[in-house]
């Protein structure tokens, strides 16, 4: 299956967390001061997930070959690399920059349009950034825990940075609105498909799972991989598969 990836579709699908942590009894999370409505919410997403996305996803996993889905995450990854590009100017990180440029142009060429990634092979990986991630760097404190209706687990931080990434994401630009549209259910469908195995690992409180996974997600990914002094990363994870996991960051400033 193909790489998740961070995008205003991702983040709907992703409003099922998963990742190999555990978690003990629930207790009042200083990140999470509007827990009450953050479960009401979670509540409504999960429910219209279970009873709409969940099983569309299902039908497209069971039908869709794996190696055309490896080529819609391809596609859609390939999109993504705008938004890292842009972003890492912004962060001052010019190494970052320069791959994902070289990314987004040779699979764009030599890949088919992103269908195909000859970056990768090549070993010409960068970190993903998004303006979330950007804000940090700049300094903004991450905020309370958020729940989205149907975007899922955020913060405050990253809910304001939604706006720029849907000014930096391509599809957002295509004229067609059928083509739009279904290019980003497509995006939500397939990035849904890609958690199906990945739920089954959610252990006790789905809500508290879910909101640490994310949370330990973000603080890896604004810290390019380094956990630095992430309080998740306690004797409560038993080696929480990050990569596996949608997470955020815990830089509550």
């Amino acid at each position: 299956m193909h790489t998740i990836k961070t995008s205003l579709p991702a983040l709907l699908a992703m409003s099922l967390l998963a990742g190999c942590a555990s978690t003990g009894d629930s207790e009042p999370n200083p990140q999470d001061p509007w827990e009450g409505f953050n479960r009401n919410v979670y509540t409504f997403n999960d429910t219209l997930d279970r009873y709409a996305l969940k099983p569309v996803a299902q039908g497209y996993d069971y039908v869709t070959p794996e190696l055309v889905q490896d080529g819609v995450g391809n596609f859609f990854s390939n999109l993504g690399e705008v938004s890292t590009m842009f972003n890492s100017v912004l962060q001052w990180k010019w190494a970052n920059a320069g791959v994902s440029t070289g990314r987004l142009l040779l699979n764009s060429t030599v890949g088919i349009g992103g269908l195909f990634d000859p970056a990768s092979e090549l070993g010409w990986t960068v970190d993903e950034e998004d303006f979330g991630q950007t804000l940090a760097v700049w300094g903004t404190g991450q905020g309370p825990y958020l729940v989205l209706p149907l975007f899922g687990p955020s913060t405050v931080r990253d809910t304001a940075g939604m706006p720029v990434d849907y000014f930096a994401d391509p599809v957002n630009y295509v004229e067609d609105d059928k083509v739009r549209y279904g290019l980003k259910a497509l995006d939500l469908v397939d990035t849904r498909a890609g958690l199906l195995e990945q739920e089954k690992l959610i252990q006790g409180d789905r809500y508290s799972f879910i909101r640490d996974a994310y949370l330990q997600r973000r603080n890896f990914e604004i810290n390019d991989g380094k956990l630095g002094d992430d309080p998740f990363a306690s004797d409560s994870f038993d080696d929480a598969d990050l990569d596996g996991a949608f997470a955020p960051e815990d830089d509550s400033q």
